[in-house]
């Protein structure tokens, strides 16, 4: 028989509230409501805003003051004053955050180091709900996220959060807080229109539009629910990046520049070093690569992002809530990671119920993945060439034509020319039909040697509870645990489950089939942290220990030490200790790829079982091949071109390299942090931060190109090498001999000044020492030494006018990625914006731009040129 309570709640809901930290009093008092806060009242939050409490720095609320390690907050009011004209963008103005921007669609947060374009190793939360693609192991910007309607705040740790937190989060966390249907009702909403590409010379003018609409209601005072929905379209940015990868390909025999047979645009496909093979002509060998197709003949560059969730919350008591929320999310835009992507009806869905409280919280959600039609630029290139004519096709009519041209007299160069042009006689050209009509097909072949496609199908389960042990015993009255001292323990799971498609996935195990039995890949782990407040509350003391093991790995620990010593109100002196490990994301440990004649495969045993010890490095061979090839075209002694050619290979075998690197195991860093925090002046209207850093990584997880000679003779190795045919090349991840560290810190400054202005200025360093360097591996660094924000706003400089500025620039700095390697030049941009309030008619207007100059830059090598974006908003708050 069913017990009921008062109120028709059963029995078990009243376990469920004793657990979450509620008492019989908080059950029979009414939820309550907060009321508007007057002007004067306003304008003293603002005066203690650091004064603010946050909750991703140790999983318990407290003062951001008095967090054991950095971490930046914003709040809605600094949300209002951003330029920017998301809350996600907002983001790059943050103390010790770099953002890069792949598409308009979105961008990628990271700190501290080692960024790129999908970056494992910085968790996104929204409510403390992981928000990634689960093949990707990383979120695609803010798609899964709330609408700026919606949005209360944002947390940043700009450090590592492994302990707490453990799998992506040892470069940090970025925890979105979303608006609660209690205290903030009624219907929302929000249109913003602009236009971009304004004065780019590879498109016209572009519209812009990003409609978003809330609506939130209590239908009791237990029982309330939200709506959100959104719906962005514009044009994303371009990628036309013609610097040549590959300028000394033929200069043993002169030709460079436009001569070079063998060029390689940064944003041109289809002429990669897969793309190449080695002519003899004219007694002399010759790099010739396939002419490829720019990137814009092969991408959409229309962007559509549709998004939607819903949330029924209900009231356990005052304290606790119970949260069922739904989120989906449909887009089309350019992506990028080893390569570039279009991404077409791509589509994400996340089911997530939350129990949270002031003792319990507990959390369980399914995200499920499918990347509906995307396809993969570059693979759409090289089988667009290959679809009028074979590689070895090509080949041969390049040879013929070049023959007949140089007999007739012609240069070398001009002769190359003219053979390229004989070879692609016939080449589908961009812009019609039939080229459309193939582009088309090569997007539903799902294998990259003959098509296009990206077809996968992931899900991720996850769960995770936390209580906190020193709450609930004072609740009783327990007098066991001293009221300074904090006990927390939480325990968490995740799975992830892959339908293999084939191509980019298949299930390893044996006695599984690999294309009909799911993938699954699993972790559990826990921690406990332990509090003692001490000195009056002057010395605060945690330590953290937490403990995961991974399906492929044994338990790994990962323990953490802080303190913070706050002598007067004012200042706060901080210091933390702890490590991390990072488990292979799925992509990293079980890829199966086949791309562009390489074959990307995941560096656990299981998946490149024999491939490691058979292997020699990619840039060994490249080196070997350059040799080889000066050496035959150096020759003039009268011998076959296929006697030099041994000789040659003879002469330089030595060049190879074995690869010396072998199975994953999970990356492991040690960070060290201090800082000091400070609320200055009367109110405490200047706030000061400035911490520094010290990391050192082991076992750091990236890629390295390797190709197997097709013998078992290793004295016939360097034969096999010298050509693409005799070798299978792969691409593989795995960790770096060398340990790495990087150190750096950052210092920000905010004045709340009179009249509401508030002025902010913020400068973050970033360095990487390696104990050795050039060794093989495929990732890097990729942040800029120095970075810096500047900012002043006003919600009110008259009448409800306002407005916002913020000036960012960052240093050149030297990028090493999947695509590219170089040097991202220095940029700097200018935001502003101009507000105007009208609060008798909840209306809010915004005329905004974010590189105001329109100075075209690139955030990252190989990524699109960002302009100008500039858009006017209007915004209803009805109740």
């Amino acid at each position: 028989m069913k017990h009921v309570l008062r109120g028709g709640i059963p029995a078990a809901f009243t376990v469920l509230s004793v657990l979450a930290g509620a008492d019989a009093a908080a059950q029979q008092r009414p939820p309550t409501r907060p009321r508007p806060a007057s002007p004067a009242a306003d304008t003293t939050r603002r005066s203690v805003a650091l004064g603010e409490v946050v909750v991703a720095a140790s999983k318990v609320e407290e003062s951001i003051l008095h967090s054991p390690v950095t971490v930046e907050k914003l709040t809605a009011r600094d949300l209002r004053l951003t330029p920017a004209p998301s809350f996600f963008e907002a983001l790059e103005y943050v103390k010790g955050v770099q953002m890069i921007t792949p598409s308009l669609g979105f961008k990628v947060i990271n700190a501290r180091g080692f960024t790129n374009t999908t970056n494992v190793r910085f968790a996104q939360l929204v409510d403390g709900i992981d928000n990634q693609a689960p093949h990707l192991g990383a979120p695609i910007g803010n798609v899964l996220g709330p609408s700026d309607l919606d949005i209360a705040a944002v947390e940043i740790v700009p450090g590592t959060a492994a302990a707490l937190y453990g799998l992506n989060a040892i470069n940090g966390l970025a925890n979105f807080t979303t608006r609660n249907p209690f205290s903030s009702q009624g219907f929302s909403v929000q249109q913003k229109s602009g236009v971009n590409h304004l004065h780019d010379p590879n498109s016209r003018p572009r519209p812009y539009t990003d409609l978003s609409v809330r609506y939130a209601r209590g239908l009791t005072p237990k029982l309330a629910f939200k709506v959100n929905g959104s719906y962005l379209r514009g044009s994303d940015w371009i990628a036309h990046d013609q610097t040549e990868l590959n300028p000394d390909g033929n200069a043993t025999t002169g030709l460079r520049g436009t001569d070079n047979p063998a060029r390689d645009p940064v944003n041109g496909y289809g002429n990669e070093s897969s793309n190449r093979s080695a002519l003899t002509l004219g007694g002399k060998s010759y790099s010739v690569a396939r002419t490829g197709y720019d990137e814009r003949d092969v991408v959409d560059y229309r962007l559509e992002n549709r998004r939607a969730d819903a949330a029924l919350h209900y009231r356990l008591t005052d304290q606790a809530e119970l949260t069922y929320t739904y989120r989906v999310a449909v887009l089309d835009n350019v992506y990028q990671r080893s390569n570039r992507f279009r991404l077409q009806d791509y589509r994400l869905q996340q089911h997530a119920l939350q129990l949270t409280g002031p003792v319990v919280q507990a959390r369980a959600y399914l995200t499920r993945e499918n990347t509906g039609r995307s396809y993969n630029l570059r693979s759409a290139a090289e089988n667009l060439d290959r679809s009028f004519r074979t590689d070895a096709g090509w080949n041969q009519e390049y040879t013929r034509a070049w023959n007949a041209a140089t007999l007739a007299g012609q240069p070398v160069a001009a002769a190359h020319a003219t053979a390229r042009a004989a070879a692609d006689a016939g080449r589908l050209q961009p812009g019609t039909p039939a080229f459309g009509q193939r582009l088309g097909e090569l997007q539903d072949i799902n294998n990259w040697d003959q098509g296009a496609a990206l077809r996968v199908r992931a899900n991720l389960v996850h769960a995770e509870g936390q209580v906190n042990i020193g709450e609930a015993l004072r609740r009783q009255g327990s007098k066991w645990l001293p009221a300074t001292v904090d006990l927390l323990a939480g325990a968490d799971h995740r799975t992830y489950v892959i339908v293999p498609d084939g191509n980019y996935f298949i299930n390893p195990e044996k006695g599984q089939d690999p294309l009909r039995d799911n993938l699954t890949y699993a972790k559990t782990g826990g921690f406990v942290q332990a509090g003692a407040r001490l000195l009056a509350d002057k010395l605060r003391l945690t330590a953290t220990l937490r403990a995961d093991r991974n399906d492929y790995f044994s338990t790994r620990f990962n323990p953490r030490f802080t303190a913070v010593y706050s002598p007067t109100r004012q200042h706060h002196f901080r210091g933390s200790y702890q490590s991390g490990y990072r488990f292979p994301s799925l992509f990293e440990g079980f890829s199966n790829v086949n791309s562009g004649q390489v074959k990307r495969i995941g560096g656990l045993r299981v998946m490149s079982d024999g491939v490691f010890e058979n292997s020699y490095l990619r840039s060994s061979i490249d080196a070997f091949n350059l040799a080889v090839t000066a050496a035959i075209n150096a020759n003039t002694t009268p011998v076959p071109p296929a006697r030099k050619r041994e000789l040659a290979i003879d002469q330089h075998k030595s060049l190879l390299r074995r690869t010396p690197y072998t199975y994953l195991r999970p990356e492991y860093i040690r960070s060290l942090e201090v800082g000091y925090k400070a609320a200055l002046g009367p109110g405490g209207r200047l706030g000061a931060d400035v911490d520094f850093y010290y990391n050192a990584y082991r076992d750091f997880i990236a890629q390295v190109e390797a190709y197997v000679p097709k013998t078992n003779n290793p004295d016939s190795a360097a034969i096999y090498l010298n050509a693409r045919a005799t070798q299978n090349r792969y691409r593989l991840w795995t960790n770096a001999r060398s340990r790495v560290y990087t150190y750096g810190g950052s210092l920000g400054l905010r004045y709340e000044l009179p009249r509401g202005f508030q002025a902010g200025a913020n400068v973050t360093y970033a360095r990487l020492a390696r104990t050795e360097s050039g060794d093989g591996l495929e990732d890097g660094f990729n942040t800029p030494r120095w970075m810096y924000n500047l900012s002043l706003g006003s919600e009110d400089v008259f009448r409800h006018l306002g407005f916002g500025l913020n000036y960012r620039w960052q240093q050149r700095y030297f990028s090493q990625t999947f695509l590219v390697t170089g040097s991202v030049p220095a940029y700097h941009t200018l935001d502003a914006q101009l507000s105007y309030a009208v609060p008798e008619a909840a209306l809010r207007f915004k005329l905004g731009a974010t590189n105001v100059l329109n100075r075209y830059y690139v955030s990252y090598l190989g990524g699109p040129g960002v302009g100008g974006l500039y858009y006017v908003s209007v915004t209803y708050s009805g109740k």
